[in-house]
C-alpha cells in the first residue's frame, strides 16, 4: 500500500468519525413538530454538557431563529452567496442559566434557498461535517419530505431521527421517508420519535404501526428513541420564542426531551 492510499484511508476514517456526530431530524410531512424537537434537543444536549451545533436546513421555511428568539447578523444566504464561511455565520444561543449551543441559521422567511444544486448541497454537507470536529453533536433540522436537499444531507453515518405523530398521514409519510432513505443509504441508523402523543398507549400504537410497516416491506425494525407527550406548555414556549427547558423546565415535554438527549448520548 503506497502513501497516497494510506492517506486516503486515514482521511476516510476521520470523515466517518465526524459524520457519526451528525444527527438528522427529519419527517415525512410538515406539522409534526420537527423544528421544535430539533431546537429542544440541541438545548437538552447542551444541558448535559455536550457541545452542540444546530443547523437550520429547512431551506424553504427556516425558522429556528424565530423559535429561539435570536436575530443573527448573518445566515445561510451569506454562505450561499460566498459572502461568509459557515463558521462566520454561526450565532451563539445562551439561556438565562448559562447553557448554550451554536446555531447555524437559515434564511428566515424566505424561499430563496428552496432549490440548491447537488454540488452546493454536497459542499454544504462537507462543511457541516468539518464543523463537527469542534462539536460533540451537530443537529440538522431539515425540511419535511423527501426533496433532494433532505436526501443529500441525510446521507451520512450518524443518527437519523424520524419525527412522526399518531396521525395516519404522518405514519404514511414517515414510512415513505424511511423507505427512500434506506434505498439511498442501506446502513442508515434510523430511529423513531413519536411526538404530541395523548398518552403512552397512543405513542406505542403509532410506533408499532410504523415498525410493522417497516418490518413487512423493508425488513428492518427502526427502534423507538422516545415519545413526547402533548403539552400545552410547548405552544406557550414557541409563542414566547423560548426553548421549553427555559420557559417550562419542569414540564412533561421538558422531561421527555431530556430523556431523548440522554438516550442519544447513551447510544
Amino acid at each position: 500500500m503506497n502513501t497516497h492510499q494510506t492517506a486516503t484511508i486515514v482521511n476516510s476514517e476521520q470523515n466517518n468519525n465526524l459524520e457519526r456526530k451528525l444527527i438528522t431530524i427529519a419527517s415525512g410531512k410538515g406539522g409534526v413538530g420537527k423544528t421544535w424537537v430539533s431546537t429542544s434537543l440541541a438545548h437538552a444536549l447542551a444541558h448535559l454538557g455536550k457541545k452542540t451545533l444546530l443547523f437550520d436546513g429547512d431551506f424553504g421555511l427556516a425558522n429556528v431563529d424565530i423559535q429561539l428568539g435570536i436575530v443573527p447578523a448573518k445566515d445561510l444566504g451569506n454562505y450561499i452567496s460566498c459572502d461568509a464561511s459557515l463558521s462566520e455565520i454561526i450565532t451563539r444561543y445562551t439561556d438565562s442559566s448559562g447553557y448554550g449551543f451554536d446555531v447555524l441559521p437559515g434564511k428566515s422567511g424566505s424561499g430563496a434557498l428552496g432549490s440548491l444544486s447537488r454540488e452546493l448541497l454536497l459542499r454544504l454537507k462537507s462543511g457541516l461535517t468539518a464543523l463537527a470536529a469542534s462539536q460533540d453533536y451537530v443537529v440538522l433540522d431539515l425540511a419535511a419530505g423527501i426533496d433532494p436537499s433532505v436526501t443529500t444531507l441525510s446521507s451520512h453515518q450518524g443518527l437519523i431521527i424520524v419525527v412522526m405523530t399518531s396521525d395516519p398521514t404522518s405514519l404514511t409519510d414517515a414510512y415513505a421517508f424511511i423507505k427512500l432513505t434506506r434505498m439511498r443509504n442501506p446502513a442508515a441508523n434510523i430511529k423513531i420519535v413519536v411526538n404530541n402523543v395523548d398518552n403512552k398507549r397512543d405513542g406505542n400504537r403509532a410506533y408499532e404501526a410504523i415498525k410493522k410497516a417497516c418490518e413487512g416491506f423493508l425488513k428492518i425494525s427502526p427502534p423507538l428513541l422516545g415519545m413526547i407527550k402533548q403539552d400545552a406548555k410547548v405552544v406557550d414556549a414557541i409563542r414566547s420564542q423560548m426553548p421549553i427547558l427555559t420557559r417550562h423546565p419542569y414540564s412533561e415535554a421538558s422531561h421527555n426531551i431530556k430523556n431523548l438527549a440522554a438516550a442519544i448520548i447513551e447510544g
